[in-house]
């Protein structure tokens, strides 16, 4: 029998819906929200009432491109945690509601899962087990995926994701809302190895990047004189704005490569421990050209067989969400409708 899955999601700033047949992604539609750009940041009030505005537009434009209509539709899948609890209501009231009317199961998504499984969505697929290093604004972790069901996370973040990083170094920058890629584009213009950033000395495969911040943070108010906070080092706001302006290829070049050598180490020192050599990026993060650059190259020289989503599937996307639901729905893992979202949630 057919399986026809509706995703959505909701876990952010990006309204999605997806459909799915059989394990093939029919339709991803995105709408994004330009409203943030002049805070600088995610509003969440802001967030959720646009969720509100976009999700039917959205998921009747995903059922046309698909060319699907809602009897057809076997379950619907949504984004169940984590993310903002406001975004994630809208999603998950919508998902309920459509599948209490359709008479048809609910599936509960987890976010970061989804990111690991959106290296499944390609016809070249890892085969079990392989690594996955997820990485983006809100989480950094390496999963180890023995399933598409079952997943075990090896390391992740103590303090700050990857993502953040990057976003708070383009604010200390005075880059625009959202930097991260900013920081792409001018790395690539820039020398790597021209400022030295510390790389962190965590136990075992978790993570930490509130140190590297703290460095960035009083190298630029130092004018690039030191990584460490002492009154007589600090400049002037204007001699930091003119350092900064004389030297901000360099720079971006140099915090992209540290945080790309902090995660890449980290991925390697799994490999070795558990002998997995099938090797998955995955999450927003792993949209930057710095990092896939140096993932593949990492792989080559360990002979990995590595694996990178389109970029379509490295945002927050619903075709993530819809190939995730497909799985669950073979594995029976279907939820009631009192089902709850959430903020934070584990594995």
């Amino acid at each position: 029998m057919s399986v026809c899955i509706l995703a959505i999601e909701s876990s952010c700033d990006e309204t999605s819906a997806s459909v799915c047949r059989d394990g093939v992604i029919l339709s991803n539609v995105i709408a994004t929200q330009s409203v943030h750009e002049s805070f600088g940041g995610v509003v969440p009030e802001l967030a959720s009432r646009a969720h509100m505005q976009n999700i039917v537009p959205v998921v009747d434009e995903a059922l046309k491109q698909a060319g699907v209509e809602l009897k057809e539709l076997n379950a619907i899948a949504f984004t169940q945690a984590p993310g903002l609890i406001g975004s994630l209501l809208v999603g998950a009231q919508f998902a309920k509601s459509l599948s209490l009317a359709l008479n048809i199961p609910l599936i509960a998504v987890h976010h970061m899962q989804a990111h690991v499984i959106a290296n499944l969505i390609p016809e070249e697929k890892p085969s079990f087990p392989f690594l996955c290093l997820t990485v983006s604004g809100g989480h950094t972790q390496i999963v180890l995926c023995e399933s598409a069901t079952q997943m075990k996370v090896l390391g992740e973040t103590i303090d700050d994701a990857a993502g953040e990083a990057f976003d708070k170094t383009a604010k200390l920058l005075g880059l625009p809302y959202p930097g991260g890629p900013l920081i792409d584009k001018y790395a690539q213009l820039g020398n790597p190895d021209r400022f030295k950033f510390p790389e962190p000395q965590i136990p075992d495969l978790n993570f930490s990047f509130s140190g590297l911040k703290t460095s960035i943070l009083y190298f630029l108010r130092n004018a690039g004189t030191s990584l460490v906070y002492k009154e007589e080092f600090l400049k002037t706001e204007e001699e930091q704005k003119q350092f900064i302006a004389e030297n901000l290829n360099d720079i971006c070049a140099s915090v992209q490569q540290r945080i790309v050598s902090i995660l890449l180490n980290k991925l390697k020192k799994a490999s070795q421990q558990t002998g997995v050599k099938q090797i998955c990026l995955a999450g927003g993060v792993s949209a930057n050209s710095g990092l896939r650059k140096a993932f593949t190259e990492m792989g080559q020289r360990h002979h990995w067989k590595t694996f990178i989503p389109a970029f379509e599937y490295c945002t927050d996307n619903a075709g993530m969400i819809a190939m995730t639901g497909y799985y669950k729905y073979l594995a029976n893992d279907f939820v009631s409708l009192s089902v709850s979202p959430g903020a934070r949630a584990t594995f």
